[in-house]
């Protein structure tokens, strides 16, 4: 529940004051009062209700003294910085009209608390020509979000640079932790203290990008998922985009983030406006707590997926491009025997698609390997109780394609210089009007034929040289914008139907193309070692619903490594539960493992689909815990991960996290005793043969003695309260 304490105005604006956001746990404190642009004099761990004097003596409190040559009437730093107010860090606004009104100082006009809680600031520069509005709410989980549009009001083009916002960190944040990562190895986290000077994750790739972060977090040195505090933000666009931490010398820092404009991209003609991507924060006692904020949020939007996520099979690493009608029958023949509920057809149905180098842009069904069009296997599968879901990649073209052939101009491009090539493919410039007709055209009538209920909406390039040819000026902007109306349509045309967001794997995974789409699939590896880092990081912003997970053959095609199905499916298990094996080629046996798998995943889908993900702080780091708990937290369930050999064995002892202290838990393993045993290893600890009762406090503290599994395998923990 969110609730707003003000204090009385002491200006000449019909301010509120000093305004408390209050929500899950979560504070928020604006300084509203003056001329200036509303700051955040606290974001942090709730203060529970202030009264009007001590928010007053708060805002009073959080006056820094003047020092030695610094401004002699320092301003704070503005939920947008201005280089005016004596901020030498990175501006929030950078622009001119050639060369003049190049820093910008607004003055409030007008603040107005909206009806859904959001605190709106209308400001203006005269002397400039602009006009901002300023939105900062705090979402009913807890979620800061920050928005702004800027408005030329001035008499001539004023050329804009950059539009960014931030968020204030206190001095205890003094370590950072953000992610890289590259093709088949997404979300790879980093640390380092948070040093003096600027710390900035800049991603140019015209999407969100394989190395991006997710989130730049900052927090107490040594913060974990369960311990010290911590606060991160992210940036909610799916283009070229910034996120930085900044600390200067006076002890002031800060998250911030936006989009990155190219030079030119955004000249804004008198009466034109800008908005800038949304910044969302949020705050925890350990990243568990600050990832469930994240969580909460996106599961209370209308648009959040409500049905039980399907079970998927696709068939990429099955038959790749090799699309033999009759292979693929039989492949959903065994899909539905295990237990799928959609079947997905990848790359490869459509005109001169029988490699990467040719037929991109081509949305038609190739008649030499589907004669009879998509319709029998769409019934086939249908009539095997399953959906049907199609792979595309509208945005992309190769030049061997009839389309790039009849319309060269409509390939992104500087100048009439192409681009290099990526996978033999260029970019569709799809803000061009006839561009994107083509393609909404295509993909209306492609499901419309064949009642597709699913697209796996792929992207595997990035944008390099991205420019309109008829301008050769850039066109990233434009094209992100464009995506996104291109899906807003399409899915107004198709209610019912569901996206996938996949970029070369995880190469466009943020909150404002999952605005659009149902799930982001993490990564092209299928890796079940790599996918237990891989998940681990991105479920830091993801809720599991929302993270394709496949189980994939029994040696990855990424790594050539080769992985138990059980710890293949028990790494998938804690996701949206899919497959990407060809099981023409399974054995009797690792059939019936898979479909036992499967129905134990639907078994527990309602838990791990709406309850709180927790991560345990374990000591030794081959050994890895996480789980989820239900909501009223009487029943959780976790996995035992060792990753590779530890320090010591036994392991030693377990704690679970998040459970209710109070209340007293049955603890039984799951999955696989026997088959491990009957491996030769009789690696379980006494208890194992007979359920532990214990209480959350118990089982929190003191915990239990775990499996020594061998590297790379799981054991999953079923935990239920007692009635």
């Amino acid at each position: 529940m969110l609730t707003t304490t003000f204090t009385a105005s002491d200006d000449k604006q019909a301010s509120p004051g000093v305004v408390h956001f209050a929500a899950a746990g979560t504070s928020l404190v604006l300084h509203a009062t003056g001329d200036r642009l509303p700051r955040v004099l606290y974001w942090g761990a709730d203060l529970g209700q202030p009264t009007e004097a001590e928010l007053a003596d708060l805002a009073r409190a959080a006056r820094p003294p003047v020092v030695s040559n610094s401004i002699d009437h320092p301003l704070p730093v503005g939920v947008l910085a201005e280089a005016a107010t004596g901020w030498a860090g990175t501006p929030g606004i950078a622009g001119s009209r050639a060369g003049r009104a190049f820093s910008p100082l607004f003055t409030k006009t007008a603040v107005d608390l909206a009806a859904d809680g959001t605190l709106i600031t209308a400001a203006q520069d005269t002397a400039a020509g602009l006009a901002l509005e300023l939105r900062v709410a705090l979402s009913p989980s807890g979620v800061v979000r920050l928005g702004a549009t800027v408005t030329n009001i001035g008499g001539d083009d004023y050329v804009l640079d950059s539009l960014t916002l931030n968020l204030p960190l206190p001095a205890n944040a003094l370590e950072l932790l953000d992610f890289t990562g590259r093709h088949l190895r997404e979300r790879a986290p980093q640390r380092h203290p948070f040093t003096l000077g600027s710390h900035v994750r800049s991603g140019r790739r015209g999407r969100t990008g394989l190395d991006a972060t997710l989130l730049m977090l900052a927090g107490e040195p040594g913060f974990g998922f369960r311990r010290g505090e911590v606060w991160g933000v992210h940036t909610a666009w799916s283009g070229n985009h910034t996120t930085y931490a900044e600390r200067d010398a006076a002890g002031v820092a800060i998250l911030g983030g936006g989009e990155i404009l190219l030079p030119g991209e955004m000249i804004l003609a008198p009466g034109e406006s800008y908005a800038c991507p949304t910044l969302m924060g949020s705050h925890g006692d350990g990243m568990d707590e600050l990832s469930g904020r994240f969580h909460a949020d996106l599961r209370s939007r209308p648009e959040h997926p409500a049905s039980p996520r399907p079970i998927a099979l696709n068939t990429w690493e099955a038959v790749y491009f090799d699309h033999d009608p009759a292979k693929l029958r039989e492949l959903a023949v065994l899909a539905a025997r295990v237990g799928a509920e959609r079947f997905t057809l990848d790359d490869g149905w459509f005109r001169g698609r029988r490699a990467d180098n040719a037929g991109l842009g081509d949305w038609f069904v190739d008649e030499q390997v589907w004669p009879d069009g998509l319709r029998p296997i769409a019934d086939h599968v249908r009539s095997l109780g399953m959906q049907f879901g199609l792979w595309v990649e509208p945005e992309m073209v190769n030049p061997d394609s009839d389309l790039a052939r009849a319309h060269p101009e409509w390939i992104l491009q500087p100048d009439a210089r192409l681009p290099p090539e990526a996978r033999h493919q260029q970019v569709l410039d799809i803000s061009r009007p006839d561009a994107y007709a083509y393609v909404l055209e295509r993909l209306d009538a492609l499901v419309t034929e064949y009642g597709v209920d699913y697209l796996k909406w792929d992207h595997n390039r990035d944008l390099v040289d991205a420019g309109h040819t008829a301008s050769g000026t850039a066109g990233v902007h434009d094209q992100t914008r464009a995506l996104y109306r291109l899906l807003d349509e399409l899915r107004a045309k198709h209610p019912g139907l569901e996206i996938e967001s996949c970029s070369s794997g995880g190469g466009r995974a943020d909150l404002e193309i999952l605005a659009r789409t149902e799930r982001i699939w993490a990564s092209d590896c299928l890796d079940a070692l790599e996918r237990q880092h891989i998940q681990r990081w991105t479920g830091l912003l993801l809720p599991p619903e929302m993270l394709g997970s496949h189980v994939g053959a029994p040696t990855a095609h990424t790594t050539g490594r080769t992985h138990t199905l059980d710890f293949r499916a028990g790494t998938a298990f804690f996701g949206h539960f899919g497959m990407e094996w060809d099981l023409t080629s399974a054995s009797e046996t690792e059939l019936a493992e898979l479909t036992a798998w499967i129905a134990l995943h639907k078994r527990f889908r309602p838990l791990l689909h709406s309850g709180t993900v927790v991560r345990g702080d374990h000591p030794d780091p081959a050994h890895w815990l996480h789980g989820v708990v239900a909501p009223d937290r009487t029943e959780a369930l976790f996995a035992f991960v060792a990753l590779r050999t530890g320090a010591w064995a036994p392991p030693g002892s377990i704690r679970l996290p998040g459970l209710d202290a109070g209340t007293r838990y049955t603890v039984r393993f799951l999955s696989a005793v026997e088959r491990v045993r009957r491996h030769g290893l009789p690696t379980f600890p006494d208890w194992a043969d007979r359920p532990l009762t214990l209480s959350g406090a118990a089982l929190a503290t003191a915990g239990f003695q775990a499996p020594a599994l061998r590297p790379e395998q799981l054991q999953l923990i079923h935990v239920l309260a007692e009635h």
